[in-house]
Parts: structure tokens; C-alpha cells; sequence
């Protein structure tokens, strides 16, 4: 199958604008023909109030944080040239947690910002720390070795916060965090994702050439005078920054950064740059749809969407991963 890059942008644009308006007439308080009405025309109405402070926030987000992900997962897969590259390869998302952890461990959860600024702060420091490494050693295994090993460090040290933590309603907490959502977010969160796609859309801009000519190797992208260093610290930022906004907004999302990428490839886009926007707007979708199931699936307990989007990607990327073994085999 080949579907030009233009095309499929096109379509999955248009799946995410009806999935948004349809997503938009579900929520916990249903709402009458007048009060849609209501929402229109009384700003200050309580219609208002649901559908433009609640509603929208919320779809919005979730459409963000997927293609922060989606976008992530797209560059980290083009620079390491590893189809099982993602987000959370590089330690960023897990320095993000660890850092929302420690928030809430010392009870700043119930102060606004604070939780999403502490993982900033960890995901920041986690993207330092590989800029300094790549600074010395831009070789792609090297920068996969320190991020496998700073994601194992965060993961220790995010267990010992677990391990210590000063109440079960604490550990509930940071579990909840853990295994993301998108409820209850506010415009605040949304411009939080549109500054990521903005900014990493920008560098990313700057990319494409030595995306491209990676892909003949990295002797050969070197030979056409791409600067692997610059190339490798461009990527690291726009990746981390994408990561880490992802996990401030919205906490874990799994498998979206690692499966966006393999959608787009089946439909026939190996270009690692025109990858990019459609992988986006893939994990946009992937985590609409998820969302959507959050809200519809009847459950006991509250269902967490990184749960979710776990649950949807995992058999089809399997499928994907099936299909693609079996094409390398012919080939």
C-alpha cells in the first residue's frame, strides 16, 4: 500500500476534526439542544461553561499530547534509525515522572502548575545531561546506552519515592499520574502543547536533509557534510521537550510515540522527514480514540488512558510488526 504524504495528512486531519465534534457531545453531564444553544450564544452560561472550560480543554489536549508523541516518536526512530525507538528511549519521559512524583511525595500536588512543573524540571534535567553527553560522544549506540541507563536510574529512584511514600492515598496518587490522563485539563495545558509542537516544529524544520541522508549511514551523511553533532543535539531537544511537556501535561502515555511512526511506514511513507506530520497526527488520533473509550467504557474504578492506548496499540502493532517480518522475509 502507498498513499502520498499529502493525501494521508489530509485524511487523518479530517478524522481528528470529526472525532473531535463527535467526542465533543459526550461527557459526564449530558446536554439538552438548549443548552448547546445556552453554550452559543450566554458566554456565562453553565452550557458555556461545560463546553468551552471542560469539553474543548480536554478533546484538545488530548489531541496535543498524541501528536507530541507522535512527533517525538517520528524524529527519535529517524535519528537512532531503530523502529523500536520512542519517547521514553532516551530517559526524558521517565525523568518526567520522577519529577511529578516527587511532587506529589511531598505533598505540592494541590498547588496549581506545581506537579506538571516538577516534571518539567525532571525532564529538563534528564535532556541536559544527554546534550553534555552528545556534546562528547554524538555516536547514535552511545546516546541509546546512557538513555537506557538514565531510564533505569529514574525508574530506581521513582520505586524508592514509591517505597517511601508517607500514605496509601499519596502512592494512589502517583500511580494515577503514572498511568496518564487528560481530564480536567484546562486551556493552560493545551497552550502548553501547542508551545512544544511550535517550538519542535521549528527545529525540526531544520532537519530534514540530515534525516534523509542518514538513512545511506552515518559515514555517508558526514561525507554530504551533515554535522552529526548539531544534527543529534536538534533532534534531542525537539524529542525531550515534546517527551517531557507530554508527561507535565498529562502524565504516562505509552506506545503512541513507539506505534505512530509504524502506522505512517504502512502506509507506504519511509521518508524519515515526511514521517514527521503524519506520525503527529496518528498519535493525535490514537490518543482521541482512547480517550473516547476512557469516557464510554463502563468500568468500577477509573480507567487511566495511558491504559488504554496501551491496550489499542499493543495487538496492532503487532499486526504491523507481523506484516513487516513477512515483508522482509520476501524481500
Amino acid at each position: 500500500m502507498h498513499v502520498s504524504t499529502t493525501l494521508l495528512n489530509l485524511s487523518l486531519a479530517v478524522a481528528i476534526v470529526v472525532l473531535l465534534i463527535v467526542m465533543m457531545l459526550f461527557g459526564d453531564v449530558p446536554l439538552s439542544a438548549a443548552a448547546w444553544l445556552d453554550a452559543f450564544i450566554h458566554w456565562q452560561s453553565i452550557g458555556a461553561e461545560i463546553v468551552w472550560g471542560i469539553r474543548l480543554p480536554r478533546n484538545l489536549t488530548a489531541i496535543g499530547v498524541g501528536a507530541m508523541l507522535g512527533m517525538s516518536g517520528a524524529l527519535m526512530q529517524g535519528l537512532l534509525r531503530n523502529p523500536l525507538a520512542e519517547p521514553g528511549l532516551l530517559g526524558v519521559s521517565a525523568g518526567a515522572g520522577l519529577g511529578a512524583a516527587i511532587a506529589i511525595v511531598l505533598g505540592l500536588a494541590l498547588i496549581p502548575f506545581t506537579v506538571a512543573g516538577f516534571a518539567l524540571i525532571g525532564a529538563t534535567g534528564v535532556a541536559f545531561l544527554l546534550l553534555v553527553f552528545v556534546q562528547k560522544f554524538p555516536q547514535r549506540q552511545s546516546l541509546i546506552l546512557l538513555g537506557v541507563g538514565l531510564s533505569a536510574l529514574c525508574g530506581a529512584t521513582m520505586a524508592l519515592v514509591f517505597n517511601l511514600s508517607p500514605s496509601p492515598v499519596t502512592t494512589s496518587e502517583m500511580l494515577g499520574w503514572m498511568m496518564g490522563s487528560v481530564e480536567n485539563r484546562d486551556w493552560f495545558d493545551v497552550m502548553l502543547c501547542v508551545v512544544g509542537l511550535a517550538a519542535a516544529g521549528a527545529l525540526s524544520y531544520r532537519v530534514g536533509k540530515g534525516l534523509r541522508f542518514l538513512t545511506l549511514g552515518e559515514e555517508t551523511a558526514r561525507s554530504m557534510g551533515i554535522d552529526m553533532t548539531r544534527l543529534t543535539q536538534l533532534i534531542v531537544i525537539s524529542s525531550s521537550l515534546l517527551a517531557g511537556l507530554s508527561v507535565a501535561v498529562a502524565g504516562v502515555i505509552g506506545f503512541v510515540g513507539l506505534a505512530a511512526p509504524h502506522f505512517v511506514r504502512a502506509m507506504g511513507i519511509r521518508d524519515p522527514y515526511r514521517l514527521i506530520v503524519p506520525s503527529a497526527l496518528t498519535g493525535a488520533l490514537i490518543v482521541q480514540l482512547a480517550d473516547g473509550l476512557v469516557r464510554i467504557i463502563p468500568t468500577t474504578g477509573e480507567l487511566h488512558l495511558g491504559v488504554v492506548t496501551s491496550l489499542i496499540g499493543a495487538p496492532l502493532f503487532a499486526v504491523l510488526a507481523y506484516r513487516s517480518a513477512r515483508s522482509w522475509m520476501q524481500d
